[in-house]
């Protein structure tokens, strides 16, 4: 089906990003919120990316006003009669995003596709809400959207083949690098991205290492940022939140960080709100140095005597990587893709993803870092069954020509 017009619901961020981006692709948009603050507040956000492009000399004032007109503010449903695709950016709650979805099946053409940008919610379940499970997707855009190139594109068990397939080729319109999988809980990305930004919050409650030296560590094995300053950029409550839907479907091996709700209650939020992990402006870090001796004091957590070593967080996302690998959510190669586009990984110089980093470190090193941290910190760290087979068949990796990738020698 060829895609003439899309809608976005959901003036916040993420959706006016998501509009912008398709504006940009030349189609028209409407873009459709139930505040008419919030609407102004999207348009002049589509519009700042718009002049930003105009100031860097990559845009004329003429292209920018072309692009704009393609977007369209609306506080109904009545002009989605001739939508081809509209695509929910509404909070991260199911039953916002249910009821949304059956507005959007009485206002939609029959043939219309609905996609949704939730990063960690069932689309079989929205799929029923939708009335029209054939024709549910996930598309899973990163932040910030008109710079990101990666787009989890997630069907539901009811999915049609033709509707992937349409969405796959809709998002390559939008320039942008599609990768289909298999639905399970925080899909691809933010499942593999959690247990690594969970277990710096519990290294730095711990008292291994302050959160700058952390993020210092990380930044210096190769990632782009380190996880705090991430987490404050991405939203300490969109962590918390999907840390703790992740929680109640993988149990222990996810569970969340007793810092995560303290921080939220005392509202702050990283970036948005001035004050996170670290204080921006007049804030500073003290207060959160203080929920952590508060954490210490009452023993809700042990004090760690042991140096902080990044390990403790690369091989969680390693494993989990593995995990994924195992229940064939994708192939080794989105994997990786997956890592590299979503969150700009690297190892060594090289823009690497997590199974490419094992193969390289060798998939024996990698098993016996998890059994050692397994036995210092507990089950979660516990090597994957993929992982461990593997290293008995003596596919350990690159220095074999086999490992969770095949290499000619």
């Amino acid at each position: 089906m060829y895609i003439f017009k899309a809608a976005v619901i959901g003036a916040g961020a993420m959706g006016a990003e998501i509009a912008q981006v398709i504006s940009y692709s030349g189609l028209p948009v409407l873009l459709k919120d139930v505040d008419q603050g919030m609407l102004d507040k999207g348009m002049a956000r589509i519009r700042k990316i718009y002049q930003g492009r105009v100031d860097k000399g990559k845009m004329s004032s003429g292209d920018m006003d072309g692009k704009l007109s393609l977007v369209t503010p609306t506080l109904s449903y009545d002009e989605f009669g001739d939508v081809d695709i509209a695509i929910e950016a509404v909070p991260e709650k199911m039953a916002v995003k249910r009821a949304v979805l059956g507005q959007l099946a009485e206002a939609l053409p029959e043939p219309a596709i609905i996609a949704s940008n939730t990063s960690a919610l069932s689309i079989s379940e929205m799929g029923v809400a939708s009335g029209r499970p054939g024709k549910m997707i996930g598309m899973h855009f990163f932040n910030p959207a008109h710079v990101m190139k990666l787009v989890e594109v997630i069907p539901g068990l009811d999915t049609t083949q033709e509707t992937v397939d349409d969405v796959v080729t809709f998002t390559e319109s939008l320039r942008k690098l599609p990768i289909v999988v298999q639905e399970c809980p925080g899909f691809l990305v933010n499942r593999l991205l959690m247990p690594y930004l969970n277990e710096a919050v519990l290294a730095l409650e711990e008292g291994e290492a302050s959160a700058n030296d952390i993020d210092q560590q990380l930044q210096a094995w190769g990632m782009p940022m380190g996880p705090f300053f991430l987490m404050d950029m991405l939203g300490l409550d969109v962590c918390a939140d999907v840390g703790q839907h992740l929680q109640a479907e993988y149990g222990e091996r996810m569970r969340g960080a007793a810092l995560f709700p303290m921080l939220v209650a005392a509202g702050r939020l990283g970036e948005k709100s001035g004050a996170g992990f670290y204080g921006y402006g007049n804030e500073t870090d003290e207060p959160v140095k203080e929920m952590i001796a508060e954490l210490q004091s009452t023993g809700a957590v042990r004090r760690s005597e042991r140096p902080f070593d990044p390990d403790r967080l690369i091989m969680p996302l390693i494993n989990e990587a593995a995990l994924c690998l195992q229940e064939h959510i994708a192939s080794p190669a989105d994997i990786d893709l997956a890592m590299v586009a979503g969150i700009g990984m690297t190892y060594g110089g090289e823009r690497l993803g997590p199974l490419a980093v094992a193969d390289l470190l060798g998939l024996d090193t990698v098993a016996a870092r998890l059994a050692a941290l397994q036995q210092a910190y507990g089950e979660r760290f516990r090597p994957a069954r993929l992982l461990r087979t593997k290293v008995r068949a003596g596919h350990i990796g690159k220095q074999t020509g086999r490992g969770f990738h095949e290499y000619s020698n």
